[in-house]
């Protein structure tokens, strides 16, 4: 499966750069309460470029669909906590979206693997595009629903302590509890990549519209067999490839060490 994650124009108004010998930042979104065990803020997530994620934007809105917390600027965005997630040290990943994002990932086994993709900008203003960042290998899938006994959410979140969701929970209760979300853990292989992202969109204007937008490059389809998520990509949909782990760690390259050409998409 791919999932869309990091920062992006709805949550912290800039993308991450990408460099131009292939290095490239990886910032979380922010988080919607500060009231979190996260300690990655704004002002301590440290860019390539001597600067902090904080120094990216001017304003942030916490929660900017529901409305419902007050824009963050100035001196305050330094001290503002990450959803750091999917968190790459610890191989965690949650995930509550529902637009295939819920159902895709608690049907994944053990074996399978998520790999992640996020927009990047290169600094020198050249159109943003989705790259493909890293992955992890899928080690357990737990699923907590509105319905699920207290005691046994109390134990899933207890068995995934670096996971977003679960740091800014309240004793067993999650930050939105109305919303199913699944928890990925992971194991290795996988990380992010050290440099030479994939690069998984297009941007043009397809027949019939008036206006270009961003869709998966036919390329990534064929070669990495995408069954569901539709070609548009200007939403971060949830994408499922019908490809074994093994052939997609195969088709994307080693994490480390990495070259110009394990960003080449190869059949």
């Amino acid at each position: 499966m791919l999932a869309g994650i990091g920062a992006d124009s709805t949550n912290l108004g800039a993308l991450a750069p990408l460099y131009d010998d292939g290095r490239f930042e990886y910032v979380p979104i922010p988080e919607k309460t500060d009231r979190t065990s996260e300690a990655a803020t704004l002002g301590s997530w440290e860019l390539r470029d001597d600067r902090v994620a904080a120094d990216l934007t001017t304003r942030i809105e916490p929660q900017p669909v529901r409305g419902e917390a007050e824009p963050v600027t100035g001196a305050a965005l330094a001290e503002w906590p990450f959803h750091r997630d999917p968190n790459f040290e610890a191989l965690t990943y949650g995930e509550h979206r529902a637009s295939g994002y819920v159902s895709r990932l608690r049907a994944l086994e053990p074996g399978d693997v998520v790999g992640f993709y996020a927009g990047l900008r290169r600094p020198d203003g050249d159109r943003a595009h989705r790259y493909l960042i890293g992955y992890f290998t899928v080690d357990s899938v737990d699923v907590v629903t509105p319905e699920t006994p207290q005691p046994e959410r109390k134990a899933i979140l207890a068995s995934h302590p670096h996971n977003a969701h679960a740091k800014r929970a309240r004793d067993g209760d999650l930050y939105r509890s109305e919303k199913t979300v699944v928890f990925i853990g992971g194991r290795t292989p996988g990380g992010l990549f050290d440099r030479h992202p994939i690069r998984l969109s297009d941007y043009y204007v397809k027949p019939g519209n008036e206006r270009p937008q961003y869709y998966l490059r036919d390329e990534i389809t064929t070669a990495w067999d995408v069954r569901e998520g539709g070609e548009n990509m200007m939403f971060k949909p949830a994408y499922r490839c019908a490809i074994s782990g093994e052939r997609f760690r195969s088709l994307v390259g080693p994490l480390e060490e990495r070259r110009p050409e394990d960003a080449a998409v190869d059949p």
